[in-house]
């Protein structure tokens, strides 16, 4: 998400970068360039023109002419307004009312509400809650048995009553099942529909009624475009939302619904579902996708993501060996696999800094970089134990078996072994306190 916007920003900045100091002339064509950013992003024309007038009212302002490097500050001012637009972040409410809490998942066919349902449980059970999940998807072919399935899946408990009963109904007694079943938080499953469909909206605001739930999310596509801002303002006025879940964030979706959803309904963008996996799913915060979107990366995002796929016994085994310098080949091996566990390569490498402007110029791109994780692991596959162990064994002799071994070039064996040595040096400023600590992350794209 958000791809082609990035690259026009970072396009333009790096042409008003190079000019030292910020004229009329130059900043109208900034300004130009960040409107037609915005509106082939698919952002909403109204909330362009708003944008755009605030980030040109701080820019001719005093704040730039008397910043050091103007440039820089005009592309603060852009990573501000972009936050501000996209709100402050929103956690769940779990503040008010009796236990179990009721969570509303609402929005239209399509939008994958239902795995939404299934990874907002797993979330929520990492957070210490007890979910139990409501099917009232009446409507759609299999959706009751998908909602099983997936319970069934995570090890979390789903009531049902099949196609037959009313969705309102069957959220109601779902609530007190829940409650017998001592759940703390309740999420109900609803059909997807157009927020034209009076008897469906109507239905809606009956299973608000009945069940009286502390959020009511809309779950939406974030490859819905223009359209979007119709969808919010519609269930919006019918239902009343609390909060968005933008989902498919990983595919080729502009980016624009996000920013003219959030500023057409003023909730809060509370989660991204980030790949098709259940564990593809992350709380939003918007100040770490504007510096995603500006290319500046999103270290804290990746530290949480290593932190989730790292055991702590093995996080502080592997510590003691960085410390000691005793980091092998094996040990490299491995945190290749968890690192590719933690979600699509491109997605995880972009969080880090400057790459994402690799991979936006084209230096780096998604297929290159599997291929050279795979030609890494065949290349550290290919060795004997006692050569991941010790790399200084690997002669000139045992380097050409390796590389006939995993079908590579004796330049490509040299190159991993060198990336390792360079990582290794990199440790050793590490354990001199020069570098923070992200674990089990090799640098290996250069």
């Amino acid at each position: 998400m958000f791809e082609g916007l990035s690259k026009r920003l970072q396009e333009t900045f790096d042409r008003l970068g190079k000019g030292g100091t910020i004229t009329e002339e130059n900043l109208n064509t900034v300004m130009r360039d960040v409107r037609m950013a915005l509106l082939e992003a698919d952002v909403a024309l109204p909330i362009v023109k708003d944008f755009v007038n605030r980030v040109r009212e701080r820019a001719i302002g005093s704040e730039v002419h008397k910043a050091l490097r103007p440039a820089q500050q005009v592309v603060k001012i852009v990573h501000d307004e972009l936050t501000t637009t996209l709100g402050e972040p929103g956690r769940l409410n779990f503040m008010s009312g009796s236990k179990p809490h009721v969570i509303m998942l609402i929005g239209l066919q399509g939008s994958g509400k239902t795995t939404t349902v299934a990874k907002l449980a797993t979330y929520l059970r990492r957070e210490g809650k007890q979910p139990f999940l409501v099917a009232c998807d009446t409507y759609r072919p299999a959706a009751v048995e998908q909602l099983k399935t997936l319970g069934k899946q995570i090890n979390v408990p789903v009531y049902d009553e099949g196609t037959s009963a009313k969705p309102v109904d069957i959220a109601k007694r779902g609530v007190e099942a829940a409650k017998q079943a001592n759940a703390s938080v309740v999420i109900i499953d609803t059909a997807g529909r157009l927020q034209i469909d009076d008897q469906l909206m109507a239905e809606l605001v009956e299973i608000k009624r009945r069940t009286n739930p502390s959020e009511v999310l809309l779950v939406a596509d974030a490859m819905t475009g223009q359209e979007a801002v119709n969808i919010a303002t519609g269930f919006n006025n019918r239902v009343g939302i609390t909060g968005l879940i933008l989902t498919k964030i990983d595919g080729d979706a502009r980016g624009g619904a996000a920013i003219s959803m959030r500023a057409v309904t003023n909730v809060p963008i509370k989660f991204l579902g980030t790949s098709e996996k259940i564990d593809g799913f992350e709380v939003f915060h918007p100040d770490r996708l504007v510096d995603r979107i500006l290319g500046m990366g999103d270290m804290l995002s990746l530290i949480e993501k290593a932190e989730e796929h790292f055991d702590e016994a093995e996080a502080i085994k592997l510590q003691d060996k960085l410390m000691k310098n005793q980091f092998t080949l094996q040990d490299f091996l491995e945190q290749l696999k968890r690192i590719r566990k933690m979600g699509p390569i491109a997605q995880i490498m972009g969080m880090i800094p400057g790459v994402s402007k690799m991979q936006m110029s084209g230096q780096l791109n998604e297929q290159d970089m599997e291929k050279r994780l795979s030609r890494v692991e065949a290349i550290i596959n290919s060795m004997t134990h006692k050569e991941r162990n010790n790399p200084k064994v690997l002669n000139a002799s045992r380097r050409k078996r390796i590389a006939a071994g995993s079908g590579v070039q004796v330049r490509d064996v040299n190159e991993v072994l060198k990336q390792f040595q360079q990582m290794q040096d990199m440790m050793g400023q590490l354990r001199n306190g020069k570098f923070p600590k992200i674990p089990g992350m090799p640098n290996l794209f250069g």
